[in-house]
């Protein structure tokens, strides 16, 4: 430990210590007179430049809001060219496309006669049905498309379209199991089709394979 200055060294070591603060001092407020007189000297550049400013007088107006453009409905329009894209008609004739066989099976050009050999024999597995049993016309239409959609976007293979046998309908006519096989043949993923099994609705119902959409 140091020992304590006293006298005259002491003094000497005190005033070194304040004449190097000072100095500090100095130097520290010169260098800020520099910035300040720097800053100066820009503003009078910058004013020499610009030339003599006018501050516009206050009017009191307020800025007025933009109107947004109206929104445009998008989606709707999608959903609106997807429903026209995937529309089925219920005049188109069909008779030369099906099976020549009591069932009026059908299977699109590129399928085999065994694919409609194993559908009747149960070779897929029913992985979903709908009932259009009791539905008006276009409520079966749309509900058909829909489930048809659905069924091809979750990968499904097999499933089940059940229309009814007609015993409830004027003149007992089977009324959706003649537009319901016109509807199936316009629908891009519907590769084939077949009349049920009597353990699956027989004569009411028709056991669909799907397969992928072809690309636009």
């Amino acid at each position: 430990m140091s020992k304590p200055l006293h006298g005259l060294e002491g003094l000497r070591v005190l005033k070194k210590q304040i004449d190097a603060r000072t100095r500090e001092a100095e130097r520290l407020a010169a260098e800020a007179r520099e910035r300040e007189a720097a800053a100066r000297r820009e503003r009078e550049a910058f004013a020499l430049a610009v030339g003599p400013v006018t501050r516009l007088p206050e009017r009191g107006r307020a800025t007025p809001q933009r109107p947004r453009p109206p929104a445009q409905p998008l989606q709707r329009q999608r959903d609106e060219q997807a429903v026209l894209k995937e529309s089925i008609s219920d005049e188109m004739d069909i008779e030369s496309l099906l099976e020549t066989d009591a069932a009026l099976a059908f299977r699109r050009p590129g399928i085999g006669p065994d694919v409609v050999l194993k559908l009747r024999r149960g070779a897929w597995v029913i992985q979903a049905q709908i009932d259009l049993h009791g539905l008006r016309r276009d409520e079966a239409r749309e509900q058909l498309g829909a489930f048809l959609r659905d069924a091809s976007r979750h990968g499904l293979r097999c499933v089940r379209v059940v229309h009814g046998k007609g015993n409830g309908s004027p003149g007992r006519q089977a009324v959706l199991k003649d537009v319901v096989r016109r509807w199936l043949v316009q629908k891009a993923e519907v590769m084939a089709f077949v009349q049920a099994r009597a353990a699956e609705g027989g004569a009411g119902a028709l056991v669909v394979l799907l397969g992928a959409v072809p690309a636009a």
